[in-house]
């Protein structure tokens, strides 16, 4: 716990948090949230690697205090045609890679023909 903060919290967020941290709530991924006792300060406790883009748009939304109230009180209208949140991919077996890339099979789509270099003048 002391020297690995990017896989979890520090010796000083964990002790900050027991001493001075009230739950808000958990999101989908499994991250908690705190805030102190007036409101003032809030923070994240990643349920995993500490990456930013887990955090979905509406808890970033009060953690930022664009929102007064947390998702849990005043939760988000969802529409029909919106997506679930994922976390960034990128790295991992889910990140997106184009046909041809080393990483997925598959042939390499031929040359178009349509490019043509610069020369300088």
């Amino acid at each position: 716990m002391l020297f690995s903060w990017w896989k979890s919290q520090t010796l000083g967020t964990w002790l900050h948090t027991k001493l001075h941290g009230l739950p808000v709530g958990t999101d989908a991924f499994g991250n908690r949230y705190y805030q102190n006792k007036d409101g003032s300060r809030r923070w994240v406790i990643y349920n995993g690697t500490v990456e930013a883009s887990r955090v979905p748009p509406d808890w970033h939304g009060w953690l930022h205090h664009t929102f007064a109230e947390p998702p849990t009180k005043a939760p988000f209208k969802t529409h029909k045609f919106e997506v679930p949140h994922q976390p960034n991919l990128t790295g991992t077996d889910g990140a997106w890679r184009p046909e041809g890339s080393l990483r997925k099979s598959g042939q390499r789509p031929p040359a178009t023909g349509d490019y043509q270099a610069w020369k300088p003048d």
